[in-house]
């Protein structure tokens, strides 16, 4: 069997009130993709890593890579429009059959045990998405003014990886792209395949505020 590691870096640094887009800012004296790429790299499955960022980010990748000395093999790919587009231009990229994980660039404390977990329930399931369960209230809102409760106990937060049999996935991105489309879960789904749901991480962060770099900050230490 042959496992691949489709690593997404899409974002920017709007959020982060930042010039640099959120994939390149330090974590523990290096950049976050680095934390990322090198979780996959140490995982007992090997995947081949195929890092898809926009072309307007490659030059400056390198640059780190560089700068960091960062060596561990990597193929680069150009990002799209969208996520959708993204994830489907680093499929492109794989010829052959296998297990295949989809991650966020900017979740880089995603742990050996969930990267492993995730890799054999795919195996045996067909796909493993990763999720938590809200530890907060969760309310819907109607309008304005008004707001529903919501039983938190029937919802769940899902992260990356998500890791699917490669037919799955690519028989998910030959759809046409919709909005609708928030992940590559919501994509294989309307392919016709079941979702199978394994429990994730509450320290497998996504990198979206200046909070949650500090929050990551901490826990590597």
């Amino acid at each position: 069997m042959k496992y691949y590691a489709i690593i997404v870096g899409g974002g920017s640094g709007k959020r982060m009130q930042n010039a640099i887009a959120k994939q390149f800012l330090l974590l523990k004296n290096k950049p976050v993709l680095m934390h990322t790429i090198s979780a996959f790299h140490s995982s007992p499955f090997k995947p081949e890593i195929i890092l898809v960022l926009h072309p307007d980010l490659h030059q400056y990748w390198e640059e780190l890579r560089l700068k960091y000395d960062f060596n561990i093999p990597h193929l680069l790919i150009k990002g799209g429009d969208q996520r959708f587009h993204s994830v489907r231009n680093g499929l492109m990229a794989i010829k052959g059959e296998g297990i295949v994980a989809v991650h966020d660039a900017v979740r880089p404390l995603v742990s050996q045990k969930l990267i492993t977990n995730t890799f054999e329930s795919a195996e045996e399931n067909g796909n493993a998405i990763c999720c938590i369960k809200p530890s907060d209230s969760v309310r819907s809102i109607k309008t304005e003014y008004q707001s529903k409760v919501i039983n938190r106990d029937e919802l769940v937060m899902i992260q990356t990886p998500q890791v699917f049999e490669i037919s799955q996935l690519r028989k998910g991105y030959q759809q046409a792209y919709r909005a609708k489309f928030t992940d590559d879960a919501t994509v294989v789904e309307k392919a016709g395949f079941t979702i199978n749901l394994v429990e994730g991480e509450r320290n497998n962060l996504k990198i979206t505020y200046p909070e949650d770099l500090e929050l990551a900050n901490f826990l590597l230490k």
